[in-house]
């Protein structure tokens, strides 16, 4: 367990640098933490990591576009393609509005996925808050974009389906479908990275050097995969959400 270990010193550093600080905030608002050292999570600094890193990353890449794109540049251009040609191909034509949130929360999963292979730091989403954050965020983010597409009341048959005799019974069944929605996609991610972390930090306790590295490539597999499926799904979700029906 080394790596946990390493990963609590960063931990331990930033809220003696930011915990007192946030305490002092928060008891002007009549809250008093009691262990300010102790008060922010390692998964929240992990995903402040994450950010902080995607921030300055996308900054420094995207600082220089030209019309004859660099390197860097046909990447950047070919990442945002790819997930505006599966919200296309998913969605519509309309689907290319919502690649900011899409392609956002695609590239924060697949960055939190990896921080873990990287010694002495963990991945945010081996910790089922942040994966069920994500899932919130895609939740709320879907049927706001349904109701702004096809009003509050005619977004709400949805829920009633196609016959008006059964939607005492329909309405309990599309509600509770919704909200299982959010269960799946944060525990499959969560499930699987926590995981594979787990798997390869026993690798390195019993040998470790290269017994991990098949895991830890696999593990790169998995990363990938598992981002490609939550950004697949909100496709899906966004698709039957601002789907306009006819039959209807």
């Amino acid at each position: 367990m080394e790596k946990l270990e390493h990963s609590l010193y960063i931990v331990e550093l930033f809220n003696k640098l930011v915990g007192k600080p946030l305490a002092w905030v928060l008891s002007l608002f009549g809250i008093h933490i009691q262990n300010p050292e102790q008060f922010v999570p390692n998964y929240v600094v992990m995903s402040i990591i994450v950010v902080i890193a995607l921030i300055v990353f996308f900054r420094f890449a995207s600082r220089r576009l030209k019309p004859v794109p660099s390197k860097m540049q046909s990447f950047l251009e070919l990442l945002i393609q790819t997930f505006e040609n599966q919200l296309v191909e998913t969605v519509g034509e309309q689907g290319r509005k919502y690649v900011p949130l899409v392609a956002t929360i695609g590239i924060f999963i697949f960055s939190s996925n990896l921080l873990g292979l990287i010694p002495g730091l963990m991945s945010p989403t081996s910790n089922l808050n942040v994966t069920a954050a994500c899932a919130l965020v895609v939740f709320v983010y879907y049927h706001w974009q349904g109701i702004k597409s096809q009003g509050f009341f005619k977004y709400l048959k949805h829920f009633m389906g196609p016959i008006p005799l059964l939607a005492p019974l329909m309405v309990p069944i599309e509600i509770i479908s919704h909200f299982s929605r959010v269960v799946s996609l944060s525990i499959r991610l969560f499930g699987n990275i926590f995981a594979e972390e787990l798997l390869i930090v026993v690798m390195l306790s019993i040998i470790p050097f290269f017994l991990p590295l098949p895991f830890m490539a696999v593990a790169i597999f998995t990363a990938f995969i598992q981002a490609f499926v939550f950004v697949l799904l909100t496709c899906i979700y966004l698709s039957g959400a601002v789907a306009q029906e006819e039959e209807h």
